[in-house]
């Protein structure tokens, strides 16, 4: 259990303490939750606020509540993954290479042929926010908050570009990724450095160009990369 520092009236307070318990494992898949008296005790909250909370955490797939039984946490399969408060929550609980892993593999499925579509159907509009991304990048230290915004903003960018929407809400999954990347190591050595701006500046190239093949082969680098440089590689 992660406490309260102090009193809480947002429910979204309250999930995210048992959100990010129930993904640290405190609580394992098939537990009873402790009944609603010791969660407001716990909590110092009102009972609606309690239930919002759990309400809340049900519908992310964490908890189900059952009859003559109580509330329940379920198995890590029926985790919704794609909602952003869930992946937060996986950084707050720590993240191991399994799930640098996990990420990594919904990505190569996914932002590959974002790349690919961005190539053909990219706009004028579409090729400042790359160059955006990437100036920013290029601007700013490697262990820095503006490199890694700059970085998520490119990432960002190429699904925008790909012109589909399914695979701009995938963004949240990229932004995710991207800060358990800078959060384990940011490329602060400048040979590492200079290679990340390399391939980050091979896809902008890439699309630019309006090469589906390579641009999809350099965004298939930069994930691969990340995986090497955090020991997660397979």
């Amino acid at each position: 259990m992660i406490p309260a520092g102090r009193a809480r009236s947002n429910h979204a307070e309250v999930a995210r303490s048992l959100g990010t318990a129930i993904i640290a494992g405190r609580y394992a898949a098939g537990a009873r939750l402790p009944g609603d008296g010791e969660l407001i005790a716990t909590f110092r909250v009102s009972r609606p606020v309690l239930r919002e909370s759990v309400k809340t955490l049900a519908a992310k797939g964490l908890l189900t509540t059952k009859a003559r039984v109580g509330t329940v946490v379920r198995e890590r399969a029926a985790w919704n993954m794609f909602d952003a408060d869930v992946l937060a929550w996986h950084l707050e609980a720590g993240i191991d290479r399994r799930f640098l892993r996990d990420l990594a593999e919904i990505r190569l499925a996914v932002e590959p042929a974002a790349a690919a579509l961005a190539a053909e159907r990219r706009g004028p509009d579409d090729l400042a926010a790359l160059e955006a991304g990437l100036a920013r990048m290029r601007a700013a230290p490697s262990d820095s908050p503006g490199f890694a915004e700059g970085d998520l903003a490119l990432h960002v960018a190429v699904a925008v570009a790909s012109g589909n929407p399914f695979m701009r809400s995938i963004g949240g999954v990229i932004e995710v990724a991207l800060r358990a990347s800078f959060q384990l190591s940011a490329p602060v050595e400048a040979a590492e450095r200079e290679a990340t701006l390399a391939a980050h500046a091979a896809i902008v190239a890439a699309i630019t160009a309006g090469d589906p093949d390579e641009a999809a082969a350099a965004i298939t680098a930069v994930i691969h990369n990340g995986l090497r440089r955090h020991g997660a590689a397979a």
